[in-house]
C-alpha cells in the first residue's frame, strides 16, 4: 500500500516520542494547547507503526537501509 521508508533507528525514535508525548498529554493539566502533544503523539506512533511517513515521501528521503542482492 505505502511504500516503507522509515528505517529501524527512526521507526524506534518515532514509537518512544509517540509514547511520551501521549503519556505527557495524559498526565499534563488542560490549558491551552492541550491537544497538541496528543495529536503529535498519534501521528508519530502511526508513522513508526506503519513505517511510512508521508512528509519523507514528499521530500524524498528515505532512512531505510538499501537491500542488498
Amino acid at each position: 500500500m505505502f511504500k516503507t521508508n522509515v528505517g529501524d533507528i527512526d521507526r524506534t525514535l518515532r514509537l518512544f516520542l509517540g509514547l511520551a508525548l501521549i503519556a505527557w498529554w495524559y498526565f499534563s493539566s488542560g490549558t491551552g494547547l492541550n491537544w497538541l502533544p496528543l495529536v503529535l503523539g498519534i501521528v508519530a506512533l502511526g508513522t513508526g507503526l506503519m513505517r511510512t511517513c508521508p512528509l519523507y515521501s514528499l521530500l524524498g528521503l528515505n532512512t531505510c537501509p538499501m537491500k542488498k542482492g
